[in-house]
C-alpha cells in the first residue's frame, strides 16, 4: 500500500511540475537538492517527508492536496 501511495505522489510531483514547465534540474535547485535526488523522488524510488512535499508545492505554487491526490487507491 505504501510503495502505491508513493509511486502516485511520484505521479502528482511529476504532471504538477511539467504544468509549470519547470526542468528537474530548476526544482532540484530550488529544494537545494540534486537532480538526481530529485529524479528518483519522480520515480517512486526515493520515500518523500512530508515536509519535502510542503516544499516542492511551496516552489510550484500549488496546494499541498494536488501533490497528495492519493483517493484513487483503495484502502484495504
Amino acid at each position: 500500500m505504501l510503495d502505491q501511495i508513493n509511486k502516485r505522489i511520484a505521479l502528482n510531483l511529476r504532471n504538477a511540475r511539467l504544468m509549470r514547465n519547470y526542468s528537474q534540474e530548476y526544482l532540484a535547485h530550488q529544494l537545494k537538492i540534486s537532480q538526481n535526488a530529485y529524479s528518483k523522488m519522480e520515480m517512486g524510488r526515493t520515500r518523500i517527508t512530508v515536509e519535502t512535499v510542503f516544499k516542492i508545492a511551496s516552489v510550484l505554487e500549488v496546494d499541498i492536496h494536488a501533490l497528495l491526490n492519493i483517493k484513487q487507491l483503495a484502502v484495504v
